[in-house]
């Protein structure tokens, strides 16, 4: 079963997902969340409490991101658990999905740290061709 919040910041939506990312209702949920954000420069998805992605999940997630480029919209995954990382890198399609860093994820949201400089920087995941 798969949980997903979503919440706007600026022009940043957060969206939150807990469980797992297997079946087509949890598909179909996070389909749906994730395309109603349509007034917002960059959607940040948080994977940090998904157990697992199925192959529908997979590919839920290249399609969310194929959606968002078409509109113009950035998508960034945010701490996906190991388990899902190495699914996402051996993803056999063209497809490159951008990991935000905890500081660009303060940094999109104008959130600072007071007793330090935020460094910006994104980690990209190339799937194996």
């Amino acid at each position: 079963m798969l949980s997903v919040h979503s919440e706007k910041i600026g022009d940043v939506a957060v969206v939150q997902c807990e469980g797992r990312i297997v079946h087509s209702d949890s598909t179909s949920r996070l389909r749906d969340t994730v395309t109603k954000q349509t007034a917002v420069r960059v959607i940040l998805l948080d994977l940090s409490d998904v157990e697992s992605v199925g192959r529908g999940g997979l590919d839920m997630l290249v399609f969310l991101q194929q959606w968002s480029r078409k509109h113009g919209i950035e998508l960034k995954l945010f701490d996906p658990p190991d388990s899902v990382r190495r699914s996402l890198e051996r993803l056999s399609s063209t497809s490159e999905f951008e990991i935000a860093s905890t500081e660009e994820i303060l940094s999109l949201l104008d959130w600072e740290r007071p007793h330090r400089r935020i460094a910006r920087g994104t980690q990209h995941v190339h799937p194996a061709a």
